[in-house]
């Protein structure tokens, strides 16, 4: 599993006007089942997306599709973790 932080480069302006395509992408990997959550930074500098991919070349590959990658809006960094505990009724969060 991982977290995406995402950092906005540039001014809200920038972001808005990506911002429909950025959540076409997002609904995009939801159906293909790689996105679990995805939301805004408080206060807004950015998002997070926690991911559920194969490996991190995929998940490099499917973040460069981003149109706030290919557009120059955003940077992303990337943590990968293995959940070992989760709160009752997040249970799927745990490796098979």
């Amino acid at each position: 599993m991982y977290i995406v932080s995402i950092t906005y480069r540039c001014g809200m302006e920038t972001v808005e006007a990506n911002l429909d395509a950025h959540i076409t992408y997002l609904k995009a990997q939801y159906e293909k089942g790689y996105f679990i959550a995805s939301g805004r930074k408080v206060p807004r500098t950015g998002g997070i997306i926690l991911a559920e991919m194969p490996s991190r070349e995929a998940l490099d590959a499917v973040l460069a599709e981003d149109p706030f990658a290919t557009e120059g809006v955003a940077d992303y960094e990337v943590t990968e973790f293995i959940p070992s505990m989760v709160a009752e009724g997040y249970g799927a969060l745990l490796p098979t």
